[in-house]
């Protein structure tokens, strides 16, 4: 057949028409455009994009200087700073692959990774100068050679390497030639996922993943040129969802910021005129229970992007009544963060809050450049049907999909089997195709024979005027083997009692589904926002209240 082919024959790939993708172009091309426009802004300081592509080739430059070769790893443990958007082009521009080091992990997490990964330098900031210091010492293996980032905003902690950031970069050329990777396939980037037993996986990104994630952000928002994102969302966390390569794509105007607080994120708002922020439902929490007076003097519309499992219905009502556009996305770390959009429809501007929120609040459909998300059997295989009702596992297929796990073949066979990524999340499709998560498999709470999901109990807890937010577990029962128990975190200056949780779940679930219990108290959290259900768990099998 392919003798045959008129368009086979004489019609190859060459440098003229085959380039490989890497987002790595896209910062040379704003740099050429816009050199003027402001790239970051850090506080007091700022750069413009040909100060930030000088200063990512000087990075690669340095680096290479220091014997860093292509296909080695290169880790960062840096909060929301300019040096960690720049590392996403420097480390890559030498053909390095840079690892991005959780920040509130503990020693023995960052031990693990630094030796998993073989890394050759480690960037860190001063503000973890301590956890890293004990890492280093935990190692058995090679030590990485230590840069210390010193900020200005940040004062305290230790140095711990030979030189300081700039004065690395001042050995670098500005100039540096660098190159595209021989191989679009090439690894970019090292994430870990934050596992609860057992070590960490390591999952690795490829160049094509990342700028057709990078791009597929862009078009799936529809973000327009010049935009300026607030760095709500942790840069490690996914390399931000792929957004330090969007924004360079995007040429917009990247805002750090070093920690998430409601003040300091208003007057940024305001001040810079924000229009693009992400983040887990956390953090849309504890910006609609700010006070009223932090959002005086803003009236443009902030776009937020949410992600987690399933934000709950409270939040997207909530952020509609503050003037948040809230558009919700659902990944994986597998998936370079997200990999399914809930697209929307005009039609539904016309449906009361609640249903719309209800809309807004599906996994949705996928991402442009995502091939395919689907609910299926997880042994079958077999897509479930369209009816709302029957749940499935989700699946992804497509080029927004990690390369694998390092040096894992079996953790990455069993992930990719049957020719799809398999996430974990229950789900259902609704009649119109859309997705919507029903609960982790391991969340679900079999009480007497009926499955319970955590999801939904949690959906109507958040709907209480009393509360910020809230986790629902599976507790021991000697009669109905287990039954929901809900850990709740209220307002600050609000009360509400067991019973006022639970007479409010009453009125909303079907009896069965009603927690038997209700633990008040702050929620433990990963350093993106999400509630840590695992250390709930471990709770609700002693009953112990949350310290």
């Amino acid at each position: 057949m392919e003798a045959n082919n008129p368009y086979a024959a004489g019609l190859e790939r060459n440098p003229a028409n085959y380039v490989p993708l890497s987002p790595l172009s896209f910062i040379r091309r704003t740099a050429f455009i816009y050199p003027n426009r402001i790239s970051t802004i850090q506080g007091e300081r700022q750069y413009t994009w040909q100060e930030t592509y000088s200063r990512c080739r000087q990075l690669a430059s340095a680096l290479k200087g220091r014997g860093v070769q292509p296909g080695q790893t290169v880790a960062v443990m840096l909060p929301n700073v300019s040096a960690m958007f720049e590392a996403h082009f420097g480390i890559p521009m030498l053909g390095a692959v840079l690892n991005t080091l959780n920040t509130r992990l503990d020693a023995e997490a960052i031990a693990f990774m630094l030796q998993h990964g073989e890394a050759k330098v480690l960037i860190t900031d001063l503000e973890y100068s301590a956890v890293v210091e004990q890492a280093l010492k935990l190692m058995t293996g090679p030590k990485p050679v230590v840069i210390d980032v010193l900020d200005p905003d940040f004062t305290g902690g230790k140095a711990l390497g030979e030189k300081d950031y700039e004065a690395f970069l001042a050995e670098g050329d500005p100039e540096f030639e660098w190159s595209l990777p021989a191989d679009e396939w090439d690894a970019i980037t090292l994430n870990y996922t934050s596992g609860t037993t057992g070590n960490p996986k390591g999952v690795v990104y490829h160049h094509r993943g990342a700028y057709l994630n990078a791009a597929s952000n862009i078009i799936s928002w529809g973000m327009p040129p010049h935009s300026v994102y607030l760095w709500t969302l942790p840069m490690f966390h996914c390399n931000g969802w792929c957004f330090p390569w969007t924004m360079a794509a995007n040429a917009g105007t990247n805002i750090c910021l070093r920690k998430v607080d409601p003040a300091v994120i208003y007057d940024l708002v305001r001040r810079h005129r924000i229009t693009h922020m992400c983040g887990a439902p956390i953090v849309y929490g504890m910006l609609i229970n700010a006070p009223d007076e932090l959002r005086q003097g803003i009236e443009h519309e902030l776009n937020g992007l949410i992600a987690g499992a399933a934000p709950p219905v409270a939040i997207i009502e909530g952020c509609e009544r503050v003037g948040i556009n809230i558009t919700h996305v659902y990944g994986l770390t597998e998936t370079y963060g997200p990999a399914s959009v809930c697209a929307k429809h005009p039609e539904w501007d016309k449906l009361p809050i609640d249903l719309r929120a209800g809309r807004n609040g599906r996994q949705g459909v996928p991402y442009h450049m995502q091939e395919a998300i689907s609910v299926r059997d997880p042994v079958s295989l077999e897509p479930v049907p369209w009816d709302g009702e029957t749940m499935g596992e989700i699946m992804f297929r497509g080029n927004l999909v990690m390369k694998g796990y390092l040096k894992n073949e079996k953790a990455t066979e069993e992930a990719f089997q049957g020719g799809w990524f398999h996430t974990g999340d229950l789900a259902v499709v609704h009649t119109d195709g859309y997705v919507k998560i029903k609960d982790r498999s391991k969340d679900v709470i079999i009480s007497g024979g009926e499955n319970i999901s955590s999801l939904e109990v949690e959906d109507v807890i958040y709907r209480h005027p009393a509360v910020v937010a809230a986790a629902v577990v599976a507790k021991p029962d000697p009669k109905w083997g287990e039954v929901p128990c809900a850990f709740v975190e209220l307002k600050d200056g609000v009360e509400a009692s067991e019973a006022d949780i639970i007479e409010h779940c009453r009125a909303h679930l079907a009896r069965f589904k009603v927690p038997k219990s209700v633990v008040f108290g702050a929620l433990p959290k990963t350093s993106t926002g999400k509630i840590q259900k695992y250390v709930l768990r471990q709770h609700a099998k002693s009953v112990l209240a949350i310290e």
